[in-house]
């Protein structure tokens, strides 16, 4: 795949969307419909400019909750859109995006992969040129301006790093005058709350082997597609590269809210702590893609 790619196919079975606050026990898919929870990308009248009450919090304007101060809790309503295949999860966050700042149009972005020709190798730098494509505003914030050549001997890159390392390599080097904003620098976690709550997302490159959901009852499977079908194994492999989407985080409760497109009914929440290590495993170059919502 590449230092920056992902593979983390999407889950099977359907589940209900779990509630904040609440572990074990989820709120019922019917009531996120009701409360405008876009669900699979399709369901829901989202509106960028408006926070909606979504899996059990009321939200303001100002991104607060009632009784809690500005930037002391923000939980965006970004669409819920799966995956289709076990490499396209990086796609599915830009469609999240592109779709919660009203600018997704599926033949467009159709169009746009195949100029920009995004197939089954998709690295942080591919989905920055795709918000310059669509016109978003952004800022990619990486360790590594270009391929870590250590990444060579990792099996989650070994298959794709010979064919792909030019082409990344020359997507760095044209980024500038392709009017891509890409830096090198570590940010961290008062920088990405700070981003938030402006009414801005991220779409963050995370080890999802390291990841967890503190509202999934059990963690997502890593499976292998193969041409004959999913052939699942009882053993994660040590890095396992996943794009998920920030939406939100709560100061108090000391956790990030973020939607998996392993999924397609839920919305998912991780402890600061382990969303610190899952975004900052060996392998990710500690990737992370700003997206502004005044594009």
């Amino acid at each position: 795949m590449g230092a920056r790619a992902s593979g983390v196919p999407m889950n099977e079975g359907a589940r209900p969307a779990c509630r904040p606050g609440r572990p074990g026990r989820c709120w019922p898919l019917s009531q996120a419909l009701r409360a405008g929870e876009g669900v699979d990308g399709r369901a829901g009248a989202w509106d960028p400019c408006r926070l909606q009450e979504v899996t059990g919090h009321k939200a303001r304007m100002d991104h607060r909750a009632p009784g809690r101060p500005a930037g002391d809790f923000v939980q965006l309503p970004v669409p819920i859109i799966q995956q289709l295949y076990h490499w396209d999860c990086g796609l599915a966050c830009s469609r999240m995006v592109l779709r919660y700042l009203g600018q997704l149009d599926d033949a467009e972005f159709e169009q746009a992969l195949q100029e920009l020709r995004l197939t089954r190798s998709i690295w942080t730098i591919d989905l920055a040129y795709l918000m310059r494509r669509f016109g978003v505003r952004h800022r990619f914030c990486t360790q590594t301006l270009g391929v870590d050549k250590g990444y060579r001997s990792q099996s989650f890159y070994r298959k794709h790093f010979d064919t792909e390392e030019t082409r990344v390599n020359q997507l760095f080097a044209q980024a500038k005058t392709c009017k891509v904003l890409v830096e090198k620098c570590r940010v961290s976690v008062q920088d990405i709350q700070a981003h938030l709550a402006q009414g801005h997302v991220a779409i963050v490159l995370v080890n999802s082997g390291v990841l967890r959901c503190d509202l999934c009852s059990s963690p997502p499977k890593y499976c292998c597609f193969t041409p004959s079908g999913p052939r699942c194994f009882c053993r994660s492999p040590d890095y396992q590269g996943h794009f998920i989407v920030l939406r939100g985080y709560s100061r108090a409760a000391g956790c990030v809210f973020y939607n998996n497109p392993a999924y397609a009914d839920r919305m998912c929440s991780a402890s600061i702590s382990n969303f610190e290590e899952a975004r900052t495993s060996y392998g990710t170059d500690e990737d992370i893609l700003f997206v502004y919502a005044d594009s």
